[in-house]
């Protein structure tokens, strides 16, 4: 087995510990196993050539995530944010320990951290690619859900913030996918009043 198995087996086996479970095709499964297998899929697809390092950290990017819920921070937008960093802290140090032990050296330990950490959003290519492949998975897997619990108002908005962390090419992907026809109603009024 090569490394980058042995790592991805790794990070499926911390995943598979999630007491969370999400039914997909009629089979109850730990939810973050679920999310990195879609990330690993989606990458796949959007880019089959994407550097190992942006390959590994999609498939860490919600490792064990369950241990820090978001229930144990402050309501609102501060309480958030120090949540979102909390999580891609422990999930670089996680994925760290991983890499190393299955014989992976500081410049893609490195690399792995700063992908996980979304150090660069925007002016490094990796981490913008990363970005994509989690908004596009958030849109295809997770939006309708998510659309279920909340009014436009609130969908509108959340569609523009992800909308503005996707590139063209994200936004031409993120088109094609199939949505509810309720789920791309809202899409569309907020990519019109955005």
């Amino acid at each position: 087995m090569s490394r980058f198995d042995d790592a991805i087996r790794r990070f499926d086996d911390a995943n598979a510990e999630d007491p969370i479970l999400e039914r997909v095709d009629g089979e109850e499964r730990p939810k973050e196993l679920v999310y990195g297998e879609r990330m690993s899929e989606r990458l796949a697809r959007f880019a089959p050539d994407a550097p190992e390092a942006v390959k590994l950290a999609a498939r860490a990017q919600h490792i064990r995530r369950w241990e820090i819920p978001r229930a144990e921070y402050a309501e609102g937008r501060a309480g958030y944010l120090k949540w979102r960093t909390d999580l891609h802290k422990r999930h670089a140090d996680i994925a760290e320990d991983i890499l190393r032990d299955v014989g992976y050296g500081d410049d893609t330990v490195e690399r792995v951290r700063t992908l996980l950490r979304k150090r660069g959003l925007k002016t490094d290519p990796d981490v913008q690619l990363l970005e994509d492949v989690i908004c596009l998975v958030f849109l295809e897997h997770y939006f309708h859900p998510f659309a279920q619990k909340h009014d436009e108002e609130k969908l509108i908005s959340i569609v523009q913030k992800t909308w503005t962390k996707m590139t063209v090419r994200g936004h031409d992907a993120a088109l094609q996918l199939d949505y509810a026809p309720e789920d791309l109603s809202v899409i569309q009024k907020a990519l019109q009043s955005a």
